[in-house]
């Protein structure tokens, strides 16, 4: 079965490790790595195959954050596969992250800290910007770019003798209070990625209602704590190098402190052994690590309305039209 990973930058992190641990799970799977750097998804490439000399593997050139090089890759791979069975949704950015040290500060004289620092809910701010498409980046990355790649693969997707699966990258950080139906883009705050993962989340409730009874199936993860590119990106490495004691033990009180990509995939390779007929729309599934280095899979019921749901998708199709008039060579 082809199955599509869709990673941002170096394909180092949970992207990198899912690669590895779908091969070991079925080696007859033809993997097809997107992302944005060609150079980088060559060598991520004889990475795998260096462990794998026998697997399939190729790979597409995307920036997510591109809706004309979205565009293209849905058309070469309208070209290369007659189906999809597994699109992996990874690709993220949390551009300028910013630690509210105050905030951690009230978190520990009211007991709140290990929520905080397991969640990042009022730790992470980020400064968003303006992509060439007129998007706020961090929503065009995060989210609209997948939700465009889907919607154009839709007949790679829909209609084949076996369910196709879409399985988003989530956060534990995806929190209503950073989200708003009239600011979607998250224009006017500072938690663009919590507003764009949340978002992630109302749209695979509302995709599943669209499309499950065409054989297409969502499903939203949370890989934990990872320390990744990003994860690495937050804080100066001496003060990272600090605080890896501290994480370390932090990981006994909390489960979600996966910490390696590998264990950050743990959801990830779960949802691609399950039946997707039996699995809940509305729940995320968590990676998790037990103090002893134990992985798991745990379910939490998402915070989402499926009314905003439905909201927010019909927004994202106004976008959509709106935003592909400028593209129409590009679509069939």
């Amino acid at each position: 079965p082809p199955a599509l990973t869709l990673t941002r930058y170096r394909c180092r992190g949970v992207g990198l490790a899912l690669c590895r641990r779908l091969l070991e799970e079925d080696g007859r799977i033809h993997l097809c790595i997107a992302c944005r750097n060609v150079q980088k998804s060559e060598a991520t490439r004889d990475l795998i195959l260096a462990a794998h000399p026998a697997a399939q593997v190729s790979t597409v050139e995307v920036d997510l954050g591109n809706l004309a090089a979205v565009l293209r890759v849905a058309r070469e791979l309208r070209c290369r596969f007659q189906r999809l069975d597994f699109v992996y949704l990874n690709a993220g950015i949390m551009p300028n992250p910013h630690v509210n040290f105050k905030a951690l500060w009230h978190g520990l004289l009211t007991g709140k800290l290990l929520h905080m620092l397991t969640t990042a809910e009022g730790v992470m701010t980020q400064t968003d910007r303006l992509n060439g498409d007129g998007l706020q980046e961090v929503f065009a990355t995060n989210l609209f770019g997948h939700f465009i790649l889907v919607r154009q693969l839709e007949s790679l997707l829909c209609g084949n003798e076996k369910p196709s699966r879409l399985i988003w990258t989530s956060s534990s950080n995806a929190r209503e209070t950073a989200f708003s139906l009239s600011d979607y883009q998250h224009a006017k705050g500072q938690e663009s990625y919590s507003s764009s993962k949340y978002a992630t989340d109302l749209t695979s409730v509302v995709l599943n209602r669209k499309f499950n009874e065409q054989g297409l199936y969502s499903s939203v993860v949370c890989p934990g704590l990872v320390m990744s590119n990003m994860t690495y990106g937050i804080l100066p490495v001496f003060l990272w190098k600090l605080l890896m004691p501290i994480m370390w033990l932090i990981r006994f009180f909390a489960k979600t402190y996966t910490l390696t990509p590998y264990n950050g995939a743990e959801a990830h390779v779960w949802l691609f052994k399950q039946k997707p007929e039996y699995l809940d729309a509305l729940v995320k599934y968590h990676s998790c690590t037990s103090g002893l280095w134990k992985n798991y899979v745990e379910p939490r019921r998402m915070d989402v309305d499926e009314e905003t749901a439905e909201e927010f998708y019909q927004k994202l199709l106004e976008l959509e039209k709106q935003t592909l008039e400028r593209y129409s060579d590009l679509l069939d």
